[in-house]
């Protein structure tokens, strides 16, 4: 191994927090644990994750890895075994102690826990486990915890650890197979798909064990998720969202993430990027993500292999309503929620509303204004008691033209120049934070601000 020896906590915080930025699998929702009293924290759905960056990822989990060193050679990591990084490893017992102090200053609500592989799978995740163990039964920490289970480890470890942990996941790394072996030779599709699987199925299980016995211990109860690298390889857009779909109904995943690949290595087998990470394409990919999930979308629906890509100019909602003018104008006051779903700017809340708002009145444009719908996108694609909003032709070019007038199409940090992640290391909190014995805070006790 090549870790660096005599490090302090502080430095190791730096190291492996900064090494854990490209794993964005990281939010929490589905699962209620109340305090008891006896320990430190909660969890409260739909999820702890109260702040999010422009593109889905969570920003008040402490997000760090177990270790950067790792024995697989991925061409796309920076953590790879032939990287000239500089290494460094947690114990348990201070991943235990970073947590429990940085939820005493209100900093987290929760722990985001991934690692390289030292050693071997079922060594790393033996650690792993140990660590959930601790916090859960020595610091009897109650807030949640998301943890990446490793491909290749011991499923009898994977058990233990998912009665210890909210959510759990496994990255898919790449869309296809061939992909996988081209870049990551030391993993297989089978490893990843294998715990994947074991998992589902325990928590199926656990469920039915939960109608008998309700005093059963939960097993992963936010469910799993997956992560995708998207631009290291050349599978397009239809290629990826089908992977996605086939995974949401065989492996009932909560999620499936999806990262712009950022060429961190230089590696000949990577392409270049000259324009930089592709964070517009990874924004419509969850765009069409969430239209799967919630608005009851097929993938077949909204791209073909005749029309493979997403279009970058307009969100896939308004791109599949100007494909398929033959739908429209919806009437708002007789449309069933199935089909306001499908118009552009109302989301599932307000198609929700509009329902429930519609049974007492006949509804008006001022009145979906008030709901919430977004009528500079929604006004082309309805009628209130017959009439349109203003009068506009429904004809595609005159749409199209006008919606890529709204500069929300785009997302304003993509506009100003890409992302930026949270980091613990700004020069604010630097000052702010040293783990000192001075200023650990007695068992239980929280600060009340910032």
């Amino acid at each position: 191994m090549n870790l660096q020896k005599n490090m302090d906590l502080l430095e190791k915080l730096t190291i492996l927090s900064d090494a854990a930025k490209y794993d964005v699998a990281c939010t929490s929702s589905g699962v209620d644990r109340k305090g008891t009293g006896r320990g430190m924290g909660n969890s409260i759905a739909p999820g702890v994750c109260h702040s999010f960056s422009a593109d889905g990822r969570c920003i008040s989990l402490l997000k760090i890895l177990l270790t950067n060193e790792c024995i697989f050679n991925c061409a796309y990591c920076l953590n790879n075994c032939a990287s000239q990084v500089k290494r460094a490893a947690f114990t348990p017992d201070e991943i235990c102690t970073l947590t429990m102090e940085f939820y005493r200053r209100n900093y987290i609500e929760g722990l985001f826990l991934s690692s390289g592989i030292m050693i071997s799978p079922s060594y790393t995740m033996d650690l792993i486990y140990q660590t959930l163990w601790k916090l859960r039964q020595v610091h009897h920490f109650n807030g949640y915890i998301h943890v990446k289970s490793i491909p290749g480890a011991d499923p009898v470890l994977l058990e233990k650890t998912g009665f210890l942990a909210d959510r759990m996941s496994i990255n898919l790394e790449l869309p296809t197979a061939d992909s996988l072996r081209q870049l990551a030779p030391c993993k297989s599709r089978s490893t990843i798909l294998r715990p994947m699987r074991q998992i589902q199925n325990r928590i199926t299980d656990n469920k039915q064990e939960l109608m008998v016995y309700r005093e059963t211990p939960r097993f992963v109860p936010a469910g799993q998720s997956t992560q995708m690298i998207i631009g290291a390889t050349p599978e397009n857009d239809f290629q990826i969202m089908s992977v996605a779909e086939n995974l949401y109904q065989k492996f009932q995943l909560k999620r499936v993430f999806y990262s712009a690949f950022v060429n961190v290595n230089g590696n000949s087998n990577l392409p270049a990027l000259p324009g930089g990470p592709p964070l517009l394409r990874e924004h419509r990919l969850y765009q069409a993500d969430w239209l799967l999930r919630y608005y009851h979308f097929h993938v077949s629906e909204l791209l073909s292999e005749d029309r493979p890509d997403f279009n970058i100019f307009l969100d896939p909602k308004c791109d599949w309503a100007l494909r398929h003018l033959e739908f429209f104008p919806v009437e708002i006051n007789q449309a069933s929620y199935q089909t306001l779903l499908r118009v552009p700017g109302i989301g599932y809340k307000s198609a929700e509303r509009i329902v429930k708002a519609r049974k007492r009145n006949r509804l008006t444009f001022e009145d979906l204004k008030k709901i919430g719908v977004v009528l500079k996108r929604a006004l082309y694609f309805i009628t209130c008691s017959g009439k349109m909003m203003y009068n506009t032709k429904l004809e595609e070019n005159y749409i199209c033209e006008n919606l890529m007038r709204d500069k929300t199409q785009i997302p304003r940090d993509i506009r100003e120049g890409g992302y930026q992640q949270l980091s613990f290391f700004d020069k604010e909190m630097r000052s702010d934070f040293q783990l000192t014995d001075t200023q650990i805070l007695p068992p239980g006790q929280r600060v009340s601000s910032i």
